[in-house]
């Protein structure tokens, strides 16, 4: 038997005040258009409906918005100090060797000199391997393909950390 309930952290998500609401998106993505889009669309019936919107808004991003929505992550292997968020999303770096480090270091900066942002993957789960690989594929791209890639990754990184917020009991 399943529950139609409204999950407790959903059910929170949905009762906040809209200046909580927003700051509380604003932490899953920085882009001011996506939140305030998946803030209009409030209540939530169920996580379902909140991903739904959250896919669409991401859909919609203009350039600049997509550009506002890169600028709040750090860059891989630079986790926000005191940042639980960054830290966990970039676990796979915690173990890389100095000279993997370097690399992404280097990596990083030629990514965002050729695309003026940062490098964007969803990095749950992935090594530090993974993550150079995909780096360095990744700056041959077109500005047109990459930006897409960034829409995508993106898109993944807001459904984790929308899971979290409405899966906290």
């Amino acid at each position: 038997m399943t529950s139609t309930a409204t999950p407790p952290g959903l059910a929170r998500f949905n009762a906040l005040e809209e200046h909580a609401a927003r700051t509380a998106l604003l932490e899953v993505c920085a882009s001011t258009a996506w939140a305030g889009r998946l803030l209009a669309a409030r209540p939530y019936a169920d996580p379902d409906a909140l991903y739904a919107e959250s896919d669409a808004a991401m859909a919609a991003l203009t350039e600049a918005d997509l550009a506002e929505a890169t600028a709040g992550h750090p860059p891989i292997g630079r986790p926000k100090p005191g940042d639980p968020t960054s830290a966990r999303e970039q676990r796979g770096m915690a173990g890389a060797t100095d000279e993997l480090r370097a690399e992404m270091l280097e990596l990083n900066l030629a990514y965002q000199e050729r695309f003026g942002h940062v490098f964007l993957i969803c990095a749950t789960g992935r090594t530090a391997e993974e993550m150079r690989d995909a780096v360095r594929e990744r700056l041959g791209n077109p500005p047109e393909k990459e930006r897409e890639i960034v829409r995508t990754e993106l898109g993944k990184i807001n459904r984790i950390r929308l899971t979290r917020l409405v899966e906290e009991d």
